[in-house]
């Protein structure tokens, strides 16, 4: 809360807003006068006593609307997250998901055309350390990765100006759902035991036949350094004369993709990413090249399950350059949260409503995941915290 108050009273159950923030009035307002701080009295007119009234009053109703308190079908951070969960529950100490998933540091090298989009630090040419994570969704931190639908890759690369840029990012080249509570409401749909609640998901949302036609049917590489992993949300550059431009980004492997056959696939070991990303490091440093896509006027910027058409301006921007791998458990990855609303000078997010629902998301997961690093412990004495 703003005073710095607690929001539980002391049997730990959760205080009304209004209880928070109408005593800081309470010193203020004595007897129908108004008690200035040395103590003397003054003439209080009735209108100003009911303005205060009605400003409390919208305050606390603001508070309770953020929180949901009013709006038992609003949408919430902890609904989104919990709605992730399996019927066995969170996995304790993980993220709540894309739980599995290994650590990496490297670094970006920016070849300076960049600058032409946006004035951030990062596209000025030069080099710069990154901590990353490839992973694969779901909630399962043991998981098959030959089982996995989608995967997945978060980064953060730091600058000398003290800024960082955050970026989670999966290898679909469209999302699930047009808006977060579209997204919701398909997670619902997906884990009921309603056998018609998907169907009726799919008529009110038919844009969710692509990516499932997308996760049923594209092909699987061998390799996290084989795939492309894309933004899909929609962000703004800005450059050094205060134009603005409204783009995605993608990392496009520098290795050749080779797909795997159903057969090939579910005959690999269930860490299978892990020790073959694990191999290809330890042999050569490898590599994408970051390509920046530039919209055009009209250009769905709201919608990640709309893909931008074809001949769109791209600029390739530098390259990400993976030099170590590293297990999570021990890993610099570990206590990162890779939040898509962390950006530099330069960078900004959009009208598109996922990042700031994914920043929110992530919190919870962070949260819990932080104050439950005993269920998760670390491997080596003396392990980085």
């Amino acid at each position: 809360m703003p005073t710095g108050e607690s929001s539980e009273s002391k049997d730990g159950e959760p205080r009304h807003p209004a209880a928070v923030i109408i005593p800081m009035w309470v010193p203020f307002i004595q007897d129908g006068g108004l008690m200035v701080q040395s103590g003397t009295k003054q003439a209080f007119p009735l209108k100003a006593l009911v303005l205060i009234a009605v400003i409390v009053g919208t305050t606390a109703l603001a508070f309770a609307f953020t929180a949901g308190w009013l709006s038992p079908h609003r949408l919430t951070p902890e609904k989104l997250v919990a709605a992730l969960q399996t019927p066995g529950g969170p996995p304790l100490g993980h993220r709540r998901n894309h739980a599995k998933g290994i650590c990496f540091t490297g670094d970006f090298e920016a070849n300076g055309r960049g600058t032409e989009l946006s004035t951030a630090q990062v596209f000025v040419r030069g080099q710069y350390p990154v901590i990353g994570r490839f992973n694969i969704a779901g909630t399962d931190p043991h998981a098959s990765y030959a089982d996995a639908p989608l995967r997945g890759l978060g980064l953060r690369i730091a600058t000398p100006d003290g800024q960082e840029w955050r970026s989670a990012m999966i290898d679909a080249p469209i999302f699930a759902a047009p808006t977060p509570h579209a997204f919701y409401r398909f997670l619902i749909a997906s884990g009921s035991k309603d056998p018609n609640a998907m169907p009726e998901y799919v008529g009110a949302h038919p844009e969710i036949l692509a990516f499932i036609d997308w996760v049923k049917g594209h092909p699987r590489t061998e390799s996290w350094s084989e795939d492309r992993f894309n933004s899909l949300n929609t962000f703004v550059f800005s450059d050094a004369s205060g134009a603005k431009h409204a783009v995605r980004w993608s990392f496009v492997p520098a290795a050749p993709a080779i797909s795997l056959t159903p057969e090939e696939l579910a005959n690999r070991a269930p860490n299978f990413l892990e020790e073959d990303i694990s191999h290809r490091v330890a042999a050569e440093p490898q590599r994408w090249d970051l390509v920046v896509t530039v919209a055009n006027p009209g250009d769905p910027t709201a919608d990640p399950t709309k893909a931008w058409p074809e001949g769109r301006r791209t600029v390739n921007v530098g390259t990400l350059t993976v030099r170590q791998i590293e297990p999570e458990a021990n890993g610099p990855c570990r206590d990162i949260n890779y939040d898509p609303t962390v950006l530099p000078t330069g960078i900004t997010t959009s009208d598109d409503p996922f990042p700031a629902a994914r920043s929110a998301a992530y919190a919870v997961s962070y949260d819990s995941r932080t104050a439950e690093s005993a269920q998760y412990p670390r491997t080596t004495a003396g392990a980085d915290q």
